[in-house]
């Protein structure tokens, strides 16, 4: 039988994908473990997660869970800094700092082997650190160092102008730090922060191959963490706004523009057809606006849209640096390109090839037991599970095109954008 080598093999979307969801333990203190087993990686990974913690009637300063965060390996009671970097160094461990803006953490990377050794040092990081007055000195100079270079960055200061446009500048989201910012942490904030707000409603998720004595030394090292009773609130989101922001940056090379508005949570009905227009859009690396914006008029080595979610929300951004002076006529070839989907139907090829991209990748996500642990975590802070990516996968493969339009004309007027453009105007 001979086989015609010039012709690709046909692509197949599996009709369903089956994920096994984490083991879920209920440790003494409410802390809830996630656990999924991997018997081929010698490797054990270990997060440890928090919400950051807001209060009602409370200034919130980001800076200072940033700070205590990155200061959580400067030393405990027991070990200085340089004792703990070589600890972890000598049994093949490392801690990683878990910040974002709805979640905080600290990860543990181990074998198998090391790991009863390990765990006690891991745990002490939570209940025992000192936060060295001369290393929050240094971590402070390189804040600043970095937030002096970040605002010399067209692309970094439109991040920031779109954040503060999105969320508002008094939320935390859209919080623009300062060098004076970073000059007013002090140690004794770190502390108070640590003590009275950072362990509170903890989550453990655990991947690895362990038995049952060594998931029971897990549960023992962290049911008994000192939780901070309390209820934690969402900050208030800043009433939508609409308009442009536009900053000129003398001697820049390039216009750093960005375009965002919030859209509908991931349980939304509408998500999965949104998330689908987004990809015709601006989602992959065919999309519409990379063979506009790109390849025909080469305004841009990349651009690419997306959807984000924080704190059950979800919001809508398309990003791009390109050559400077050429930031409006991006932004109208953006709106050209949704009003595209809007009244043309997408071809068949097209769509066939976008379905093929969008399943191929969504099983892609879950080629390892870490992999899956993400995306676990990712659906479970929304209130979600595993069902949904089922659910995705059986809506990339029957979507016909139909709903675009409707998606467009719902969601994408002009009109109820937030634009940024900063750099040469």
């Amino acid at each position: 039988m001979s086989i015609d080598r010039s012709q690709a093999p046909p692509f197949q979307i599996p009709d369903q994908i089956n994920l096994t969801p984490p083991e879920c333990r209920h440790l003494k203190g409410g802390t809830r473990l996630y656990y999924i087993p991997s018997p081929t990686i010698a490797a054990v990974k270990l997060e440890v997660i928090f919400p950051v913690h807001f209060q009602e009637k409370k200034a919130f300063n980001p800076l200072v869970p940033f700070f205590m965060l990155h200061m959580l390996s400067e030393g405990t009671k027991d070990l200085p800094s340089e004792a703990l970097d070589d600890f972890f160094d000598f049994h093949g461990s490392e801690v990683e700092v878990i910040s974002g803006y709805e979640r905080q953490g600290l990860s543990l990377l181990t074998t198998k082997k090391h790991l009863a050794k390990v765990l006690p040092v891991f745990r002490s990081l939570f209940t025992e650190a000192v936060f060295p007055e001369k290393n929050l000195k240094k971590r402070k100079s390189q804040k600043k160092l970095s937030i002096s270079i970040q605002n010399e960055q067209t692309s970094s200061r439109a991040n920031q102008l779109i954040r503060s446009g999105l969320f508002g500048e008094q939320h935390p989201f859209g919080f623009q730090a300062t060098e004076s910012d970073v000059d007013a942490i002090s140690r004794e904030q770190l502390v108070s922060y640590y003590q009275t707000e950072f362990l509170t409603q903890s989550h453990l998720f655990v991947t690895g191959h362990l038995s049952e004595a060594e998931l029971s030394l897990l549960e023992n090292y962290f049911e008994d963490l000192p939780l901070i009773s309390g209820k934690n609130t969402s900050p208030p989101l800043a009433s939508p706004t609409t308009g442009r922001q536009a900053e000129a940056k003398a001697n820049a090379l390039q216009s750093s523009i960005r375009i965002g508005k919030w859209m509908v949570p991931l349980t939304h009905p509408d998500y999965l057809p949104l998330s689908l227009f987004n990809t015709v859009l601006g989602g992959y690396f065919g999309s519409r606006l990379i063979r506009n914006i790109r390849e025909e008029k080469g305004y841009t080595y990349g651009i690419n849209s997306f959807l984000g979610n924080l704190n059950g929300d979800s919001y809508w951004m398309v990003a791009a640096d390109v050559k400077g002076g050429y930031g409006e006529e991006v932004i109208r070839e953006v709106y050209k390109e949704i009003q595209r989907l809007i009244t043309d139907p997408i071809p068949g090829e097209e769509l066939e090839k976008i379905k093929n991209y969008l399943a191929g990748n969504l099983l892609a996500k879950f080629s390892s037991p870490f992999d899956l642990m993400s995306h676990f975590q990712h659906v479970y802070f929304e209130g979600l599970d595993f069902s949904f990516y089922a659910r995705k996968l059986a809506f990339i493969k029957d979507f016909d095109g139909t709903q675009l339009q409707e998606m467009g004309e719902n969601y994408f007027s002009p009109e109820s954008m937030q634009e940024v453009i900063v750099g040469q105007l």
